[in-house]
């Protein structure tokens, strides 16, 4: 019997991310590093001078989760904590020079994990297929927001 294709769909979808975090995590371990630390390193690369909440915030964890990954990124000399200018209750987060090279060398380990993924699909293949999991990504990302306003609709009709 075959399943249907929303089964398929989603098994495909959460099989696909475990097995990308696993070779991930084995890839980041070789350089010293976690898969949640090199996230973090690529977030600031991106983004330096974030809050501490805001990072937290883009990465979908825990505050005091991040916490311990900085923690652990401080100590290693990768990132520095800088209080704000504006907000003496927080601190903006910056790589150190002795991030570069890390970093760099996660950028085409990055790139191998891509190529590899996707290896065996035509360039247009490939392309066709990350702008429909972008469509699939918005389209679930606009579902969490009507539920969310639905969600506090209820709660302010409930008093």
């Amino acid at each position: 019997m075959t399943e249907q294709p929303e089964t398929d769909f989603l098994f495909a979808l959460f099989e696909l991310q475990r097995v990308i975090r696993l070779y991930a995590d084995k890839e980041a371990a070789q350089y010293g590093t976690t898969r949640a630390q090199w996230a973090v390193l690529a977030k600031l690369a991106r983004s330096e001078g974030l809050k501490q909440a805001e990072l937290a915030e883009m990465m979908d964890i825990q505050p005091i989760s991040l916490t311990r990954l900085i923690d652990r990124l401080c100590e290693a000399g990768l990132i520095e904590r800088r209080p704000d200018a504006h907000d003496r209750r927080a601190n903006r987060l910056y790589l150190l020079p002795a991030a570069q090279p890390i970093l760099a060398e996660l950028a085409k380990r990055r790139s191998e994990i891509v190529s590899m993924a996707l290896d065996g699909l035509p360039p247009d293949d490939a392309q066709k297929l990350v702008a429909q999991l972008d469509h699939i990504k918005e389209n679930v990302r606009k579902a969490i927001q009507a539920y969310g306003s639905s969600e506090r609709t209820k709660e302010i009709a409930n008093g």
